[in-house]
């Protein structure tokens, strides 16, 4: 069998996956989708699992002045994940934190609105959860994303992504009951790097991705 060193698109990332979590075949599991690159990686997923599939989305809170330094990230309940110690050394104000907290989760409202219409958010109470993105680099927000899953007591949490270092994926392991990750390279530089085909998608192609899957379990 070769070895695996990258992926040729997101769908072959899914197909990967997918055989990895072929145990929790059955209508209980629930996928749950990262937007926009974690939206083609779990169609396969939902697909041979026959599964159903929602979203959460979570958004990374901006260091003031420097928008792409991280200090906390929130999904779409308002929790905050902070880095406490990098907020006290760059003397950010708790009020900046709230401000920017809110402002984050009304950009996830919206864009859930934009991705699921009317359809209601899926319940995960009992159910077993699988969180699924195209990759993982530092983590952070994917902790923000599996703690708030965590938070609505799924029977099982589980996080299942392509690629991603073993420093952040043994992090997120500590927030999820099982994390299931084939690629797990030495040297990482970006999750982009592990595929041949990485294109950005817009918010239109996943609204079909998902209006397609959706239109098919109704």
């Amino acid at each position: 069998m070769n070895r695996l060193t990258d992926y040729r698109d997101r769908r072959q990332a899914g197909d990967v996956l997918a055989e990895l979590l072929l145990s929790y075949q059955g209508t209980e599991t629930l996928v749950l989708a990262v937007p926009r690159g974690g939206v083609p990686v779990a169609l396969p997923v939902v697909q041979t699992l026959g599964c159903s599939l929602d979203l959460i989305i979570p958004r990374k809170i901006g260091a003031p002045g420097q928008p792409e330094l991280a200090i906390g990230a929130v999904c779409e309940d308002g929790e905050v994940l902070l880095n406490r110690r990098l907020a006290q050394n760059l003397g950010v104000s708790e009020e900046y934190i709230r401000r920017t907290a809110a402002a984050e989760v009304s950009e996830i409202r919206r864009r859930l609105t934009v991705y699921r219409g009317s359809r209601p958010a899926a319940v995960l109470k009992f159910r077993t959860v699988i969180v699924i993105d195209d990759g993982v680099a530092t983590g952070f927000t994917l902790s923000a994303a599996l703690k708030s899953a965590g938070r609505q007591n799924p029977r099982e949490l589980i996080l299942a992504v392509p690629v991603g270092p073993a420093d952040s994926l043994a992090m997120l392991a500590c927030d999820a009951d099982k994390v299931i990750c084939p690629l797990q390279p030495e040297q990482f530089w970006s999750v982009g790097q592990f595929y041949r085909h990485f294109e950005q998608l817009d918010d239109d192609e996943v609204r079909s991705m998902l209006r397609q899957v959706w239109k098919d379990s109704d």
